[in-house]
């Protein structure tokens, strides 16, 4: 297969894969769909070239079967990570003895995180739950809780640099 066989798929295909990834992705993830849709076709390109696309089925419904198995795969393989980051973030004790602090002390250190970050952690250290900042800045609950769990890990960074 050349180069441009294979451009010429990918051209005809790209809107059946994505169709295929965005069903199957979890929303949480979406900002992975590049990374899917470039594994869907480097797994179809190095089947191709196997020779195991066997033509039962039509070269759209393969490709969509195959990207929606990256997508399913993707979803596990991030949750799976989320999970171990969690894990790992609540068996860290943030507040040892030795340094307290209260959620307004903490506003100067938000401050500094990144720009994805600062609203969700500001409106969490005023007391908000997952489901009101949420609502208050029009996102998924599911990236409230990843942008809390991240926000925590680069804000005890922060306050490690400060001491």
């Amino acid at each position: 297969m050349t180069q441009k066989e294979f451009e010429t798929i990918v051209g005809q295909t790209k809107a059946v894969v994505l169709q295929a990834v965005r069903k199957h992705l979890a929303a949480q993830f979406y900002e992975a769909i590049d990374d899917v849709v470039q594994e869907t076709y480097i797994r179809a390109y190095r089947s191709l070239v196997a020779g195991k696309f066997k033509e039962e089925s039509s070269l759209e419904t393969w490709l969509y079967r195959i990207a929606a198995n990256e997508a399913k795969r993707m979803t596990q393989k991030m949750l799976r990570e989320e999970n171990k980051r969690n894990r790992l973030f609540h068996s860290i004790n943030l507040n040892p003895p030795e340094i307290q602090y209260d959620e307004l002390s903490l506003m100067p250190v938000i401050e500094k995180l990144p720009e994805k970050y600062k609203d969700v952690m500001k409106l969490k250290a005023l007391g908000n739950d997952e489901n009101e900042i949420a609502g208050t800045l029009g996102i998924p609950k599911g990236t409230v809780k990843s942008r809390i769990s991240r926000g925590k890990l680069i804000l005890y960074k922060l306050l490690q640099e400060e001491l």
